[in-house]
């Protein structure tokens, strides 16, 4: 059952995802960052619905929503947080693989919505490209999503934070709100077949800008790790 589920998912968000990026071009042209970003909302609402009423997936959200400009570190273990976190937070500039943003039409509507392209072995240069995007993320007034342990990671493991966190925590000099997940139980990593459940995303107690490099790490790894 869960094998068939899976199957009418990808095949119902995909092929309206392709719509939808293809109706993105165009309008996004006329009506430029604004109307990609409603166009970007209402493709993770969408992805909320398949979620819901297909896999039987659903959220619930423990602590406060931060708003406004805040850096969210959030444990990695699928993509359903991904697209999740466009659902529930207010246009947040999402930090993401340079390849991702190189993918055509798809790549171009990302940095339309101000996605936060890094390099993950680029150097200092790489770093500046991505402090330069986050500092105009902020600038507009809105939130920065970072994976700090860096990719998706299985149920259970708890890798060391990547060096981007501290960069954007030490330049930037805002509080930063952890998000622990539990994703991975029904969105497995290396499986196409998704299980119908719950998704447990708790926003933890906000941490001060201005620690000690380790201080903040050690902070963050845990809470992010709190489920």
């Amino acid at each position: 059952m869960n094998l068939v589920r899976s199957i009418a998912f990808l095949i119902v968000f995909y092929s309206v995802t392709v719509v939808a990026i293809l109706v993105a071009v165009p309008i996004g042209l006329v009506g430029g960052r604004p109307a990609v970003r409603a166009i970007a909302r209402g493709w993770a609402l969408y992805h909320r619905w398949c979620a819901a009423v297909l896999l039987g997936i659903r959220t619930r959200i423990e602590g406060a929503v931060p708003s406004g400009p805040v850096l969210i570190a959030a444990k990695h273990q699928s993509m359903y947080e991904t697209m999740e976190l466009v659902a529930i937070l207010d246009n947040p500039g999402i930090v993401m693989k340079r390849e991702l943003a190189e993918i055509p039409v798809w790549g171009r509507l990302a940095r339309s919505y101000g996605l936060i392209p890094v390099e993950r072995a680029g150097g200092a240069t790489a770093l500046r490209r991505m402090l330069r995007a986050a500092a105009e993320t902020v600038a507009e007034g809105r939130p920065i999503v970072i994976f700090p342990e860096g990719t998706r990671v299985p149920v259970g493991e708890t890798p060391p934070l990547q060096p981007g966190f501290a960069g954007l925590y030490r330049a930037l000099d805002l509080p930063v709100v952890p998000l622990s997940l539990d994703s991975g139980k029904v969105w497995p990593r290396r499986s196409f077949v998704k299980r119908p459940g719950v998704v447990t995303m708790h926003f933890g107690e906000a941490i001060p800008p201005g620690l000690p490099r380790k201080d903040a790490e050690a902070k963050v790894h845990a809470a992010i790790n709190a489920l």
